[in-house]
């Protein structure tokens, strides 16, 4: 175990953790944020995104011992239950969440997005999120709740 702090969603977090260990474990065992989801562990799904300085990662094959001095954020980031984001709120409207297994990764690879390009085609959107994976086939939702936030313009403010 090797003394380790990680910045998740704007905060530090002191954690006592083998460098080798994924990511997601420390955020879901450690931090108690369990909005990442363990799908595949083979970095095939999505489940488990989260942005790490900006760029959408596999939280499952990510080890926590190259994440010292990086800005890690996570689904909760983005809004909560009583008050969604923009895309959590686009989301919602779109219907885009069927077992909402998927949707954690989904909203995080979607956010990436956004805020690299606040106005993506169609096709952009597609081939961005061609990454993750639905298996309840919930996909033209969720292209939709993007589209719609770009449409828009609006979107969460970056933290962390």
């Amino acid at each position: 175990m090797t003394p380790t702090t990680l910045t998740v969603n704007g905060a530090g977090h002191a954690l006592n953790v083998d460098p080798d260990m994924p990511l997601l474990y420390a955020l879901r065992n450690q931090l108690g944020l369990n909005g990442a989801k363990y799908g595949c562990g083979l970095g095939q799904c999505g489940a488990c995104t989260v942005l790490v300085d900006d760029k959408p990662v596999f939280s499952c094959l990510t080890p926590c011992g190259g994440l010292q001095g990086k800005a890690i954020r996570t689904v909760e980031s983005l809004g909560s239950a009583e008050r969604p984001g923009p895309l959590q709120q686009a989301f919602i409207d779109a219907q885009a969440a069927q077992c909402g297994y998927c949707i954690a990764g989904m909203l995080m690879r979607a956010q990436a997005l956004l805020e690299r390009d606040p106005h993506p085609s169609e096709a952009t959107i597609r081939a961005h999120m061609a990454t993750n994976l639905c298996r309840c086939g919930t996909h033209l939702r969720i292209i939709a709740a993007i589209s719609q936030v770009a449409r828009t313009g609006e979107q969460h403010d970056r933290q962390g």
